[in-house]
């Protein structure tokens, strides 16, 4: 099958993403000044910040811009009936504040800017373009504006992910991580704790995007920079490591939504001799696509439904840089049934290579029996 070419989409896609981290790293500065934050509490406990209506809203605008808002659809996290109630008057100000100043600065990364600044229902219609549940058929952008909320309040790891899906098939993943160094050597994880970003002495930008086209088999890396698009990219590469004592897993910081002593035990079972690295968000997908962990394995509690928007763009990008992602039981993730991931197997386990995958899921089945997730 001939990839296709999707040169507009690709270009459009990796240009929001750098535009709209650009915008996160702005709030979350502001977020550590004291009385600086806006941040709202959603229906499944995640906080929801400026920076998460922010990149929702530049996203979608910038979206109908290029590609038309005829038959654009886009399946993203947020709505807007938390923004237009009366009381969120100030974060919405907060929202058309930091929309405007990005877009003002879109020219730099190549992409349209509005004639005059956005005013609040131009911006709540964009939030609320995003209203798609995906599904089956036709061409369906995928958005998690800020995945990691909580690492993005903490001043820790989080990701800006955008993938296009046709078909139920995904095409292109994007992810910006603003807090994740271009450079390995300027991670820092200390024992079992979160994965930390240490501060470079003269760097302008500590953060990169990643990305890839489905079929490609390439997996391309940027540094994120202060206001504008950077010149180069560069490929990536999984790690060659496929023997389970030199491995290194990473797991969710949060239990709430995943079984931590699971993944200990099977890791173990395996040989497994490193700390997990622990890391927020999507992240997770970016350190094994350039080598800087094998595993990432997440078995949710059996209430917890995996949705897409968590997914999409990590696994595309991992995959073309030579992983392989699938459920515990080895079959692709259907990414074909609306906004959820229906039909999962236990959970979700990405790595660096083939023969790291099989031996993880023959642990899997070997360590279920015994398990009472």
């Amino acid at each position: 099958m001939a990839v296709e070419s999707l040169e507009t989409e690709i270009d459009t896609a990796v240009r929001v993403v750098h535009l709209a981290s650009s915008l996160c790293v702005k709030v979350q500065e502001k977020l550590h000044l004291p009385n600086g934050g806006h941040v709202k509490s959603k229906d499944d406990d995640s906080p929801v910040t400026v920076a998460d209506f922010g990149v929702q809203a530049i996203v979608s605008w910038v979206l109908a811009e290029v590609f038309g808002d005829q038959n654009l659809s886009i399946v993203a996290e947020e709505d807007t009936e938390a923004l237009s109630e009366a009381t969120s008057l100030g974060l919405l100000g907060a929202v058309s504040n930091a929309v405007n100043e990005a877009l003002s600065e879109a020219p730099k990364y190549g992409l349209p800017k509005p004639v005059k600044p956005l005013g609040s229902s131009d911006i709540l219609k964009a939030i609320s373009r995003c209203n798609s549940v995906g599904g089956p058929k036709g061409r369906h952008w995928v958005l998690d504006p800020v995945d990691g909320t909580l690492g993005f309040v903490r001043g820790d790891q989080y990701a800006v992910a955008l993938a296009l899906i046709e078909n139920g098939k995904v095409l292109l993943g994007v992810l910006g991580c603003p807090n994740y160094p271009v450079k390995k050597e300027c991670l820092s994880n200390g024992g079992n704790q979160a994965m930390k970003t240490k501060a470079v002495a003269g760097s302008v930008s500590k953060g990169c995007v990643m990305y890839a086209k489905k079929g490609s088999g390439q997996a391309w890396m940027q540094p994120l920079i202060a206001g504008g698009f950077p010149e180069s990219a560069t490929l990536l590469k999984v790690s060659s490591v496929d023997d389970p004592v030199l491995a290194t897993v990473c797991e969710p910081v949060e239990r709430a939504n995943s079984n931590h002593l699971f993944t200990a035990g099977l890791a173990n079972s395996m040989g497994v001799r490193k700390q997990p690295l622990r890391v927020y968000s999507m992240v997770k997908y970016a350190a094994i696509a350039r080598g800087d962990a094998e595993v990432f394995m997440k078995f949710a509690k059996s209430s917890y439904k995996e949705k897409i928007w968590d997914h999409a763009a990590g696994v595309v990008i991992v995959e073309e840089a030579g992983g392989v992602v699938t459920d515990a039981g080895g079959r692709n993730l259907d990414f074909s049934k609306g906004v959820y991931l229906e039909g999962l197997d236990r959970g979700i386990i990405a790595c660096s290579g083939q023969v790291l995958h099989e031996k993880i899921i023959g642990a899997v089945y070997a360590s279920w029996e015994s398990s009472s997730l």
